[in-house]
């Protein structure tokens, strides 16, 4: 982070109006005007004001702007509790405007603390979060399963795909029903392709789909509205309009046909389509595109003369008939493409509709909610619900004060929800009980985030209808735009306000058309913006016919050649120490932030570059992680360690860091082998190192595939040296994929059977994206998209990708058109653009025209990002960059005050440049300070982990792997019930010690009489006598004689072999006299050995140390050691020099095979 000039924590006139803890306030924020500060500045005042923390409400668009929020207003809190009495007098000054008395400053002190103590800490939170906290809290009243959990994004779209395809399974099988009519239509008018994109279509279109099912009353109401937005008839349907069409005057089309067959070629052309149409009575709707051809052209457009102009003037009758017909034909081909379209749209919403509700039953099967659901359910609690009222009288009494951050991103049903907030409390007497507000800050100019349900026009709409109820409520109410920016130098600034000066680049902007015009906190530091000539394609850079397959750039290319350009300026940059003025220091790769409007090859190109002349670069926003070179390798040893025959992926295993083989390896392993390449390689092994190394590595990995969890797996891959040739090879850009990948692999197990193969799959089919923090203060240029850059700023800021305009090939299939009333938006699909009808058409221009309007806010949101320097660039291919795009709008508005001027590299550029009026204030938080050196005991070698690193269970001493005898087979004679007979028993000896002998019998029979145990009067018997034989047994006596214990815990240090051992265990039953200790250990459901030589190894061991950590607690008394067999029951004690030699070194001890 920088700071210069520094920014006082004070506030001028408009923030002090802004953060009036007595008024409600709309605030419109150009960019870096200070949002935040003014969100934090009016929390602060709020509780300077004596409002209890938990009464205030922060609603944030992000997680990361909750979380920058906090820390801002607790470290601001947290200064003042340290302050002495005049820096905190001014301080507080400077927000109020007069000064401090000693009340409120020591209440100033107090509120830090008041903060950290208040339960669950300020109510900063993104609205999702608070959604959640509400729904929570009335689970029933909003019909919700208790104790819900969130269904991420990935895991939704997992269960999406499953739902999906189950639908369509039922819909393919269940013949003769609506969903498979759907289903049909469906599938004969798209390719697979297009059929999954609808598909996901649907998906992202679930709420609007809910919203029109519960307004319009389920299906039936919506194809009612559809038919009655197109203006058909329910009833009509293609195949009536098309023979209506077919259903032509015969007698005038035979008899114009004939005069056509004697004019010009295009005349008998048209007249042989006309008779042989004609003279085929019975097919005509088969064939009616060919007698339509006659009329309309090919894309479907009115033909503007059916007949040349002489014929026509001949034969006057014939020509009135043709244009005749002409016009009932386009009656009802306008009529039935309306109908096709309403057709199809009935059966996409047949299948969305399915696929929906069955995705809603899903989820509440297993009491999930989704992100949207949050939202919707909590605006159906606070404004459907019979249980409203009551909500919101419970809520009424713990808000006072509600902010709402980006204003202008929150959705429609989000601002639902916060209406019905602070209209509970802007209405009678809770309006006038005590001081409540609303506080809303945003920028209609930054809403770019349409694709997420921002309406930029709501922003505008909820301004009003706030202002309308607090003024009724008689409550004071403010506007206030903050048009100060503290970000950008006036340069910059002069720049964006000339651009969106044109009429024609403000469309779209605000609601209103009016714009602020920006005004320069750092008026007196010098800035620069730079216009660089388009990049064009070569005129010899055209490729030979059997190069041009290769699918990668030429370096001649306009997107490579720019890349390479901006790459060397930055190099020249730092390799000159070219001075950034208003910072009064050199450029460092930190300053530089590079914008792209979408992640296409430029990206890629771009980071190339920069790596290639060494500039630090952070890569790009997003990542699919799948396509990263460190997660195929990883993915492609998971494949050969599943199907080691594939040569192919065992090859590119061997290639790849993991291994790393070189080119010539792997050529004598694959050529001229005999067989499998991994038979090749194991044979291979004998004779070569490196092979050897390679093959033992790939053997220890195929065994453990079979029984290791995917993280383990790639966990032991990483830590056997995996990670750091990855790293070598790789960069270390490379880290960030090998941690998702596990990451990815831990929530995997958490939902599914922990199984290589399934996750391997489970990844490859999720192409997971990975969002990356760009906003670490790291000293690395960052390549990002605007989307990705909101809320961020740098010093220099190029835009390079500012030719390209949204185009048609984006528009969605989907089509939304909006009802009356401001109700949910009737969605049409018309298969595709030349099939469309009028109505459509009007749908897909509005569309077009709101991506348009996107376009031009997401031009203001780059060109604000820049604080001191902006560099606008482009590259075009064979035709010219649209006259609307970024380029084109940028040069129109700023060529005309630009001077010509010489780049570094002697390339033409046009330039705006400022002169620096005023020294430099030294930066107190500088990025890219070197790293402070490492302390001493970070080069030391750490101290040996504690072997083992934490306690061992008796049972499992090493050596690892020390065998114990089978279970008796669940198969052998009465199958199930031998398992569960001697768990009975051993429940029984555990319990039944505790009762009075005289009540034992009953309780035992009671307990064994249980429904849930399923025995007969014989097996209840048998059970019984056998624990009672035990219980009664006077050798046994000593055992469960009052006081023994049952499962007592132990835990204490043994000396195991020579080495000191932790461990920890419960012992079955323990019997404490005056001069012996007694252990007694029930093993169930393994056959009693016939004598003490056949004891299995791990058992003695564990009985050892049983007995070694109690002769330690108890120091001269006898610890006696037994087995008790309940598949007898059979009790044999261990003599103390079998146990006695079982914690010597036990090297020959039996290991279980591999």
């Amino acid at each position: 982070m920088t700071a210069a000039p520094k920014k006082s924590h004070g506030a001028d006139d408009a923030q002090r109006r802004a953060s009036d803890p007595e008024a409600s306030v709309w605030v419109s924020a150009n960019a870096g005007s200070g949002k935040t500060h003014a969100l934090t500045t009016r929390v602060a005042r709020l509780l300077l004001a004596g409002n209890a923390p938990e009464r205030i409400l922060c609603l944030t668009f992000t997680k990361a702007a909750a979380a920058e929020m906090s820390a801002r207003l607790y470290k601001r809190l947290g200064d003042w509790a340290m302050m002495d009495d005049k820096a905190l007098a001014a301080e507080i000054q400077g927000i109020e405007g007069d000064p401090p008395d000693t009340a409120m400053l020591q209440d100033a002190r107090k509120l830090f603390a008041r903060a950290i103590e208040t339960p669950g800490g300020l109510k900063i939170q993104t609205i999702h979060a608070f959604c959640e906290r509400l729904l929570g809290r009335f689970p029933l009243e909003a019909g919700v399963p208790p104790h819900f959990d969130i269904l991420d994004e990935r895991a939704a779209t997992e269960l999406m795909a499953e739902v999906r395809d189950a639908v369509l399974r039922r819909a393919g099988t269940e013949e003769g029903t609506a969903l498979s009519a759907a289903l049909a239509h469906v599938v004969a008018r798209v390719d697979e392709l297009a059929f999954g994109n609808l598909l996901k279509e649907i998906t992202t279109q679930r709420g609007n789909f809910s919203e029109l099912m519960e307004g319009l009353g389920g299906l039936d109401g919506i194809r009612a509205a559809l038919r009655h937005a197109l203006s058909v008839g329910p009833d009509e349907t293609v195949e009536g309009l098309r023979a209506a069409i077919a259903d032509l005057p015969e007698a005038e089309m035979r008899a114009a046909a004939a005069a056509l067959a004697s004019g010009a070629k295009t005349d008998v052309e048209r007249a042989e389509i006309l008779i042989g149409y004609l003279e085929v009575p019975e097919d005509r709707t088969d064939t009616l595109e060919d007698y339509l051809s006659v009329f309309l052209t090919q894309k479907n457009e009115p033909r503007k003369s059916l007949m040349t102009a002489k014929l026509a003037t001949d034969n006057p009758q014939a020509a009135d008939a043709l244009y005749a017909e002409q016009q009932r034909v386009l009656g009802l081909y306008g009529r039935m493409r309306a109908v096709a379209v309403a057709e199809a749209t009935e059966a996409i919403l047949t299948l969305a509709v399915a696929i929906l509700d069955t995705f809603r039953d899903a989820k509440r099967a297993r009491a999930l909610l989704d992100y949207d659901d949050l939202i919707s359910a909590t605006r159906d609690l606070l404004t459907r619900s019979r249980m409203a009222a009551w909500v919101l009288y419970k809520l009424d009494g713990g808000i006072d004060h509600i902010l709402v951050d980006e204003a202008q991103d929150t959705s429609p049903d989000q601002w639902d929800v916060i209406a019905a907030l602070a209209d509970e409390f802007l209405a009678g007497h809770g309006a006038r009980e005590r001081v409540r507000t609303v506080f809303a800050v945003g920028d209609e100019k930054q809403s770019i985030f349409s694709f997420q349900g921002a309406d930029p026009a709501r922003f505008d709409a909820m301004k009003r209808y706030f202002e309308k109820r607090v003024k009724a409520a008689k409550r004071k109410w403010d506007y206030v735009p903050l048009t100060r920016s503290f970000r950008s130098v006036p340069e910059v600034l002069s720049a964006v306000d000339k651009v969106f000066a044109l009429a024609h680049a403000r469309n779209g902007l605000t609601a209103s058309g009016d714009i602020d015009d920006h005004i320069a906190f750092r008026a007196k530091d010098a800035g620069l913006v730079e216009i660089w000539p388009l990049e064009l394609k070569d005129d010899n850079d055209n490729p030979p016919v059997w190069d041009a397959p290769l699918d990668y750039m030429t370096e001649t290319a306009p997107m490579a050649k720019l890349a390479a350009r901006i790459a060397l300026t930055i190099r020249g940059w730092i390799d000159n120490g070219e001075i950034l003025a208003g910072r009064g220091r050199p450029i460092r790769p930190g300053d530089i932030l590079i914008l792209v409007r979408r992640r296409n090859a430029f990206v890629t190109e771009m980071v190339r570059h920069l790596k290639e002349q060494g500039i630090a670069v952070a890569g790009a926003d997003r990542m699919v992680l799948t396509e990263q070179l460190a997660v195929m390798d990883l993915l492609a040893l998971a494949h050969f360690v599943l199907l080691p025959d594939d040569d192919l992926t065992l090859a590119t295993v061997l290639k790849s860091p993991l291994v790393g083989l070189t080119e010539d390896e792997l050529f004598d392993l694959a050529y001229d082998r005999k067989g499998r390449l991994w038979r090749a390689l194991q044979d291979k092994a004998k004779g070569n190192a490196r092979y050897a190394a390679a093959e033992a590595l790939l053997a220890d990995l195929l065994a453990r595939a079979d029984f290791e969890p995917p993280y383990e797996f790639f966990a032991h891959v990483l830590a056997e040296k995996g990670r750091e040739r990855l790293l070598a090879r790789l960069g270390p850009d490379a880290a960030d994929p090998i941690d998702e990948l596990l990451s990815l692999a831990l929530e995997f197990e958490r939902r599914h059977a922990p199984s290589l193969e399934a996750f391997v799959h489970w990844v490859e089919r999720g192409a997971a994206e990975i969002k990356r923090d760009m906003d670490q203060g790291r000293d690395e240029v960052r390549v990002m998209t605007v989307h990705g850059a909101k809320g961020l700023e740098a010093e220099i800021v190029f835009m390079p990708d500012t030719c390209a305009t949204p185009g048609g090939a984006h528009d969605p299939a989907l089509l939304e058109l909006p009802l009356p009333n401001d109700g949910p938006k009737l969605l049409l699909w018309p298969v595709r653009k030349k099939y469309e009808d009028e109505v459509s058409a009007i749908a897909r221009e509005g569309h077009r025209r709101v991506q348009a309007d996107e376009y031009r806010r997401l031009l203001y949101v780059a060109m604000t990002r820049a604080r001191d320097r902006l560099y606008v660039a482009g590259y075009r291919g064979i035709n010219p960059p649209p006259a609307d795009c970024w380029y084109e709008l940028v040069c129109e508005a700023l060529l005309p005050e630009a001077q010509d001027a010489l780049h570094a590299d002697g390339g033409a550029v046009w330039r705006i440049e400022g002169k620096q009026q005023r020294k430099p204030e030294p930066e107190t938080e500088a990025a890219g300070v070197p790293a402070p050196a490492l302390p001493d005991w970070a080069r030391r070698a750490a101290a040996a982990e504690p072997r083992p690193s934490r306690p061992l269970a008796p049972s499992r001493l090493p050596p690892e792997g020390m065998a114990e005898p089978a279970p008796v087979s669940p198969r052998s004679g009465d199958t199930t019930r031998r398992f569960q007979r001697g768990s009975l028993i051993h429940r029984l000896l555990e319990t039944l010690p505790e009762i009075t002998p005289e009540m034992r019998r009953d309780a035992a029979t009671r307990y064994l009489a249980l429904p849930a145990h399923g025995l007969d009067k014989a097996a209840r018997e048998e059970i019984a006598d056998a624990v009672f034989r035990v219980l009664n047994d006077r050798k046994f006596a000593a055992i469960f004689a009052p006081g023994s214990r049952a499962e007592a815990p132990v835990a204490g240090m043994i000396d195991f072999g020579g080495v000191p051992f932790p461990v920890t265990g419960q012992i079955d039953r323990l019997c404490i006299a005056d001069d012996a200790v007694m252990i007694v250990d029930y093993k169930t459901n393994r056959p009693p050995p016939a004598s003490l030589p056949e004891v299995a190894p791990a058992y003695v061991a564990q009985m050892a140390a049983y007995r070694a950590v109690l002769a330690r607690i108890y120091p001269g008394r006898q610890v006696r050691c037994a087995l008790l067999w309940t598949d007898g029951p059979t009790l044999m004690e261990l003599p103390a020099e079998m146990l006695d030699n079982a914690l010597k070194p036990v090297a020959s001890a039996t290991k279980r095979a591999p």
